[in-house]
């Protein structure tokens, strides 16, 4: 494994999706309280953090492509879109709102953190193989170094989680555990 060798004032945590629409699926809770401790870790060192949510406005502006596995419609609750509250969000974090699976795309969240002068994000949230992922393969592309923390991500199944972590994640980042990060982070003071 490769050391992480983090500078706080270039890296940024990216949370995708850890709203309460999302959260509320059996399995999600030990997804937000490793953020959470993300978070707080960030916070004390002071460290950029980024929260991605995804919402429509009427419908409208939802992708509609055709698929094979077509998506399902939901009714949302008024609170669908509002970030888990354990995730303590404040008035100086960047809130991104999304309408498609990647953070990157149609938001700010580039131009945000090259403004900056941000290089690295860790990256967590849900789902692994979705908006994760589909974060990832666009950072990539952008050229952003990363560090996927992958139990601070789940998938509908842990097939679909699995996949990403061990055949995408290593190829286009350093892949570490909540508890990996937060020791090599403490190790290298």
């Amino acid at each position: 494994m490769n050391p992480l060798n983090i500078d706080f004032q270039k890296t940024a945590l990216v949370i995708i999706d850890l709203q309460k629409g999302i959260v509320s699926r059996p399995g999600c809770q030990e997804v937000v309280e490793k953020a959470a401790r993300l978070v707080k870790l960030f916070r004390q060192k002071g460290g950029f953090i980024s929260f991605v949510k995804v919402d429509f406005l009427d419908g409208k502006d939802a992708l509609k492509p055709a698929t094979d596995l077509p998506v399902q419609a939901m009714q949302r609750p008024a609170d669908w879109a509002e970030l888990d509250p354990q995730l303590e969000v404040t008035a100086n974090d960047h809130i991104v709102t999304k309408r498609q699976w990647g953070a990157f795309f149609g938001t700010d969240l580039d131009l945000q953190l090259r403004r900056r002068g941000i290089d690295t994000i860790v990256l967590c949230g849900i789902a692994t193989n979705i908006g994760v992922e589909s974060t990832a393969r666009e950072a990539f592309q952008l050229g952003y170094h990363q560090i996927l923390i992958t139990d601070a991500m789940t998938a509908m199944s842990m097939e679909e989680h699995e996949a990403s972590c061990k055949y995408i994640f290593p190829r286009i980042g350093k892949v570490r555990s909540t508890e990996q990060f937060v020791s090599e982070i403490s190790e290298s003071k």
